[in-house]
């Protein structure tokens, strides 16, 4: 756009008004989420916990694994173990710490693999259509068929206790709930008139859904995915908590909520930190990607 400009010396020049740019997408996400001081927080809280865990050994923290029969059980608030010590005399704030470190991890892992792996049958499936629909989705329908805790306790019991085994239990529970949510997402994008029209011009297949397929789809399953978290670490402690997880003396807040459920009546708060972990973890994991989700819509 062009208007005229006058200038002293009678000539006439055209000068270029420039538009505002409008601000891309993910901008508008973020601030949309800085805006949500709920998220801020859940997030910052995650932020902390994930930096402790990180840095742990850099914090001076005790030996996790070394104990000592003459303080155990010590209360919180006593000297030197500011969350007391547990059944065999080990500082709960190291166990704590390091214990995230596992319950993170084996929480994380699964989701991650079955985001890529399940992600990518399920818009395969999408797609394509047709047989290759029916077969993805009838062999995903199979594994619906059971609870998910149970079907992780049969995988897992199966394998063995272990941490690897137990990544692979829930993983092969969080595979079909990608599967789903993926090819759900993608046959209705496939549909489109632009992804019609991009297939109308001669575009590949490999090129129509990396260009305009993934793009509008990767969002709602990366969202899903992160709602996923809470209940892949619930999980994984529960594999723990009855023996078929993170084998001792490794800490892992399911197992310790398994060894210190003898302490319950002497020392109930002991008792209880682990499974506080678990919950302040699964919280804020849920209500972050409630935010997520919330600054993501388009509609917004």
């Amino acid at each position: 756009m062009t208007e005229i400009a006058t200038v002293s010396s009678g000539l006439v020049a055209p000068r270029r008004i420039l538009k505002p740019r409008r601000a891309s997408y993910w901008r508008a996400v973020g601030r949309r989420l800085l805006r949500d001081r709920v998220t801020m927080v859940c997030l910052g809280i995650l932020a902390v916990m994930a930096l402790a865990m990180i840095f742990a050994p850099l914090l001076g923290l005790y030996d996790p694994l070394q104990g000592s029969m003459i303080r155990r059980l010590k209360p919180v608030g006593t000297p030197g173990h500011i969350l007391g010590t547990d059944e065999l005399g080990r500082d709960m704030l190291t166990r704590l710490i390091y214990g995230g470190r596992l319950s993170w991890f084996v929480g994380i892992t699964p989701v991650a693999i079955a985001f890529v792996v399940g992600g990518a049958l399920g818009i395969t499936a999408g797609y394509a259509g047709g047989r290759i629909n029916m077969a993805i989705m009838r062999i995903t329908d199979v594994f619906y068929a059971f609870p998910s805790v149970l079907l992780a306790v049969a995988i897992s019991g199966a394998l063995g206790p272990g941490i690897g085994n137990a990544i692979i239990a829930m993983t092969m529970v969080f595979i079909p709930m990608m599967i789903r949510i993926s090819e759900s997402v993608t046959t209705s994008t496939r549909n489109l008139d632009y992804v019609e029209a991009a297939r109308s011009t001669g575009a590949s297949a490999l090129t129509v859904v990396r260009v305009h397929v993934l793009p509008n789809v990767l969002g709602s399953i990366f969202v899903y995915a992160t709602t996923l978290v809470s209940v892949s670490m619930i999980l994984a402690s529960g594999l723990s908590f009855i023996g078929l997880g993170v084998k001792p003396p490794e800490p892992e807040w399911g197992l310790m909520l398994n060894t210190l459920r003898t302490a319950i009546y002497t020392q109930p708060l002991l008792a209880t930190l682990p499974g506080l972990g678990i919950f302040v973890t699964s919280l804020c994991f849920n209500m972050a990607s409630d935010g997520l989700r919330a600054a993501m819509d388009v509609r917004a």
